[in-house]
């Protein structure tokens, strides 16, 4: 079944329980207690009807935000009642003046409580409110040391609590770095405004600390730790970027589960349902989005009937609030794996929100945050060839390199991965510019990037361009007597066979999706394909190809997220899945011989022709 669906109109209002809200409206404020006073298992028996009505009208008082009504009337409960059932109601009062910020307020309601009378979750909550004061009167040495005694483990709520005050006492006594591991870990229990307060806490925090000390601490965190993406993310806020611990898997997906009996299946494959994929369709990116869709369906089609998944594509529009409202009406209409959607800021917004159903995002967010538990992310990303043309350029023995790219934010991205990987692996960078979109002579900008370069096996340059520049480049480069090797990135190649304009490009070594120069196992052979469907030639190839690998994903995503030593061999490289939730490539590689770009066959035995 394939449905194409268009929508910018809004899904239905996702209704949250009474906690949920409650949580929002706390953590808003700092991460309150998110157990509602109107709760049975928490909240002591009561004599009479009318205690039962008046506890139920504060707590109503409280959802709505009222909270100085709520103070108040949770007090008049306290003072009517007697015992543990008087305590409660004082304690509630006090965790309402905290939400209302009124800490000294909160002291003063503490000290009508007597703490042993109190039981459970309600000592634990007592304890938490001194913990805030003693925040507020800047003693985090008396924080922690309260922190360290509660039992905190009884009530999720209570767990994500105490992890927010620690983070909050680690920083006030100055470990800025611990405070931000600390919302790492809570990072991934959280949803909606809860999540988004928290996250914005962690990177003010990150932004205290100076670059080389978060370059030096990122180096030693193991590769899974949560607080690994929120650095990453720091460092592109100042225009910094991070080398990479790039993929090393040892084993292929699809190998046959022997414990399935007589349902043998491969192993790990979990196949959708009902999939919705999600892509902008008739706005500014119509034409990438057609590639991307093609290569999807064509996937599809290649799938034996019966283990094909129903299909809807829906477009997912201009704006991220027009991606959220349809992937809602996927969900509404039955879908239980999204694809999509594909613009970064629809990626970021989507993120934000509460996923009933797991999505597979077609790009990674532009604020850098990785998916939400469940879901995944894949893109094809300039960061991604920069790092493993660094990496390739080093196992070469290439120790010095110029950087030659363009004017353009892809350009730019891949040369900041680039720098990372090859200093962090001991090479230099001699000198780097960009080249102006209207510039025809390079001369100068050759001598300035390449002035210290040297010659030898020892030198390289890694070049950033779209083909048009690289026609212009490369032969400039041999007239200036450069006798270095070349590299670039997938952006130099046109993605079709040129032969009479390529030829200028000889020598050059660049990586790109395997599925453009030959026959890849389980995917439809380019050669068959392009003549009949014209969005899988050019440029829109690469894209076609990353349809269709996301299609071959989805069976895979939960296994391959547990499994970081397999991988999926794509159209576009081979696929692995950090334990974040994020799809990670491994290129392929071709050079330019006789202007046709071939494959390269031996990897590092083989060495790029240097310019002549």
């Amino acid at each position: 079944m394939i449905d194409i669906q268009h929508t910018s109109q809004p899904g239905p209002t996702r209704l949250r329980s009474i906690l949920r809200r409650l949580c929002m409206i706390a953590l808003a404020l700092g991460i309150a207690a998110c157990t509602p006073a109107g709760d049975s298992n928490v909240r002591p028996e009561v004599d009479t009807a009318a205690a039962h009505a008046e506890a139920a009208q504060a707590d109503q008082l409280f959802a709505q935000g009222r909270l100085d009504e709520a103070a108040a009337a949770y007090r008049q409960l306290a003072d009517s009642e007697r015992g543990a059932v008087a305590d409660h109601y004082r304690l509630r009062a006090a965790e309402t003046l905290r939400d209302n910020g009124e800490i000294e307020a909160v002291a003063t309601e503490l000290e009508d409580i007597r703490r042993r009378r109190l039981r459970g979750e309600d000592l634990a909550r007592f304890d938490l409110l001194q913990v805030e004061i003693a925040l507020h009167r800047r003693d985090p040495a008396r924080a922690e040391a309260l922190l360290d005694a509660i039992d905190a483990e009884a009530s999720p709520a209570l767990h994500m609590r105490v992890l927010e005050l620690r983070a909050r006492s680690q920083l006030a006594r100055g470990d800025a770095f611990t405070a931000a591991h600390t919302r790492a870990q809570l990072d991934r229990d959280l949803q909606g405004l809860d999540r988004d307060h928290n996250r914005k806490e962690l990177l003010a925090t990150l932004a205290t600390i100076n670059v080389q000390t978060l370059r030096d601490r990122f180096a030693a965190l193991a590769p899974d730790d949560p607080l690994r993406p929120w650095i990453e993310q720091a460092m592109r806020k100042q225009g910094q970027a991070l080398p990479r611990t790039l993929p090393q898997p040892s084993r292929q997906i699809g190998t046959i589960d022997a414990n399935a009996g007589g349902n043998s299946r491969a192993e790990g494959y979990h196949p959708p349902q009902r999939v919705a994929l999600l892509l902008p369709l008739s706005a500014q990116f119509a034409s990438v989005a057609a590639s991307i869709r093609d290569g999807f369906m064509t996937a599809w089609s290649a799938e034996a009937v019966e283990r094909r998944p129903q299909l809807r594509i829906y477009d997912s529009g201009k704006t991220p609030q027009d991606a959220i409202a349809a992937y809602r009406k996927a969900v509404a209409e039955g879908a239980d794996r999204v694809v999509g959607p594909l613009l970064r800021e629809a990626v970021g917004a989507l993120f934000h929100e509460v996923l009933e159903v797991p999505v597979l995002a077609l790009n990674h967010p532009d604020t850098g945050e990785v998916p939400p538990p469940g879901s995944s992310e894949y893109g094809l990303l300039p960061e991604t060839e920069g790092a493993q043309v660094a990496e390739r350029m080093l196992a070469r023995g290439i120790t010095r390199s110029a950087i030659i790219g363009a004017q353009a934010d892809w350009s730019e991205r891949a040369a900041r991965a680039f720098r990372a990987q090859f200093e962090a692996g001991g090479g230099a960078i001699v000198g780097q510019v960009q080249l102006g979109d209207k510039d025809i002579n390079y001369a100068k900008s050759i001598a300035q990037a390449t002035a210290s370069l040297g010659e030898g096996s020892e030198a390289g340059v890694f070049i950033s361009v779209r083909p048009q520049q690289g026609r212009l480049l490369v032969p400039q480069l041999r007239a200036a007597r450069i006798k270095a090797a070349l590299f670039a990135t997938s952006h130099i190649y046109a993605g079709d066979a040129n032969a009479m304009l390529d030829r200028d490009l000889d020598g050059v070594e660049f990586c790109d999706a395997p599925w453009l120069f030959g026959p890849i196992a389980g995917r439809p052979d380019r050669s068959l394909v392009g003549p009949q469907i014209d969005s899988a030639n050019g440029a829109g190839g690469r894209l076609f190809a990353f349809g269709m690998d996301a299609y071959a994903l989805l069976p895979y995503l939960d296994w391959l997220g547990a499994h970081p030593d397999a991988y999926l061999n794509g159209a576009t490289g081979q696929l692995t899945v950090d334990r974040f939730g994020r799809v990670h490539r491994l290129v392929d590689w071709a050079r330019f011989d006789n202007g046709l770009a071939m494959p390269v066959v031996g990897a590092l035995e083989s060495t790029p022709v240097p310019a002549q």
